[in-house]
């Protein structure tokens, strides 16, 4: 059994959406949101068949679209790339030694270089601590949260699309539950406040391509000088 189908237990309630599936397949996502699909799909076996669908069906229309045509010195110069460069270790420590009770999932193992156990986190106040992930592109920013049991993130709004994947934990945010493989998408017509479920702290992965615009004082001051 892979650590995939280790973590694949639970009938995930609220799916990523196919737009984003479709804008992964295409290479079309900035990097942040490439990390949310890569991490969601790891955690939902009916999302994962959802993008190889979607990738089947970009490869037959690849093979409708007319070759361009190549430089004569084309396998030259991809080949001088790939003897110019030097050796690494394609394979990942953590696929060398499966974490089967890893919180989080591969992908974002990855980038972050560890489990919740190893990580360095910033508190941020109210117990809420947090992980940026630099995003290469500019284009949005994903955050590791963590939320302890039974505490309200900060009153807040966005500018964009904030997109949240609980990874342990569950959130409660109006009448509806999230927990591990839940996805929950708010646009900047939103104010929501998610409250962690009692009983454990909530660990999610947020990408926003905006600011998040806090409501309160507080929380405003400390997100300017936070970075948050």
């Amino acid at each position: 059994m892979t650590e995939g189908q280790f973590n694949m237990r639970r009938n995930v309630e609220h799916p990523i959406g196919d737009e984003f599936l479709i804008g992964y397949a295409a290479g079309l996502l900035p990097e942040a949101y490439d990390l949310m699909v890569a991490t969601a799909v790891s955690l939902d076996d009916d999302a994962r068949a959802r993008l190889e669908g979607f990738e089947a069906m970009g490869g037959a229309l690849l093979q409708e679209v007319e070759v361009a045509p190549l430089r004569d010195d084309s396998f030259d110069a991809v080949m001088a790339r790939i003897n110019g460069a030097g050796r690494a270790d394609t394979v990942h420590g953590d696929v060398k030694t499966p974490r089967p009770n890893a919180v989080l999932p591969q992908p974002l193992r990855e980038a972050l270089g560890g489990d919740v156990d190893t990580l360095r986190w910033r508190g941020v106040g109210m117990g809420v601590k947090q992980i940026v992930l630099a995003d290469s592109d500019g284009e949005a920013t994903a955050r590791l949260l963590s939320i302890p049991g039974g505490q309200a993130m900060p009153d807040h709004g966005h500018v964009g699309t904030e997109i949240t994947l609980v990874l342990k934990g569950a959130f409660l945010d109006g009448d509806r539950r999230y927990a591990r493989g839940d996805v929950e998408v708010a646009d900047d017509a939103v104010e929501h406040m998610p409250v962690a479920d009692i009983g454990e702290d909530c660990i999610c992965l947020v990408v926003t391509d905006a600011p998040l615009r806090f409501n309160k004082l507080i929380p405003r001051i400390a997100q300017r000088f936070l970075n948050i």
